[in-house]
């Protein structure tokens, strides 16, 4: 679960702001150690938060989608440009709120010539151990589909941290957009990558995936673990 894709969809609109493929991606050398697996390592160190903090952007003051649709209404080149940046929303049903929501509705590994593995969202951001097997040296992909609503949320970003006995082994984050309220769910598909490989690639993995925006407001946390293993597991 980590890596991008530029093929931003939304029902039947595409984003405000496609994705400028802003990507942090790290691979850690992964060496021969004998370390547990830290259930501290699932959380975020005090040197992350203090990065995050540090890299917040301070955007202007909040509007509600009301008041930004009704500023120059005089103008009508920008009412049409307006109009077509909003679609079809309801300014009078979510005009009143300054704060946009955004909930994951699905999360999907894609491996070529597989069955699409369905990975439940559960609500404490907890799921059941192991989350999911992949196989060693196997190409796949996530996709994702979320709904945006009560204003326009903007510099929505994926970050994926992945820990191996305890020691991270891969860091990524990714710019995926700004998006408008619609009713129809918008759908995100990273690119494909390849699962390490070899016997000391095998084995369990700790990982921490969050889906935030340009306030660092959190939509969704999930702490989970997964396996990696010489063949995929038996469907």
């Amino acid at each position: 679960m980590d890596s991008d894709k530029e093929g931003t969809k939304g029902g039947t609109k595409t984003p405000i702001a496609d994705s400028d493929s802003e990507i942090e991606h790290e691979h850690v050398g992964e060496k021969n150690v004998s370390r547990q697996m830290s259930e501290s390592s699932l959380y975020t160190t005090e040197d992350e938060e203090e990065d995050e903090t540090n890299n917040k952007i301070e955007l202007g003051p909040q509007c509600t989608l009301k008041e930004q649709f009704e500023k120059d209404k005089d103008d009508e080149s920008l009412r049409r440009w307006k109009e077509q940046l909003l679609g079809s929303v309801d300014i009078n049903s979510v005009g009143e709120s300054l704060d946009p929501d955004v909930k994951i509705l699905s999360l999907e590994i894609k491996s070529p010539g597989r069955p699409d593995i369905v990975l439940p969202i559960p609500e404490d951001g907890k799921p059941h151990s192991p989350w999911f097997t992949l196989k060693e040296g196997s190409k796949y992909s996530l996709k994702f589909s979320f709904q945006v609503s009560n204003n326009i949320v903007t510099g929505l970003k994926y970050t994926n941290t992945v820990w191996k006995t305890g020691i991270k082994v891969d860091s990524t984050k990714q710019m995926i957009g700004a998006f408008s309220p619609q009713l129809e769910p918008y759908t995100h598909e990273m690119p494909e990558d390849t699962t390490p490989s070899g016997m000391f690639a095998r084995g369990s993995y700790s990982a921490r995936t969050k889906f935030l925006d340009d306030d660092n407001k959190c939509y969704l946390e999930i702490n989970y673990t997964f396996e990696i293993k010489k063949e995929w597991q038996a469907t």
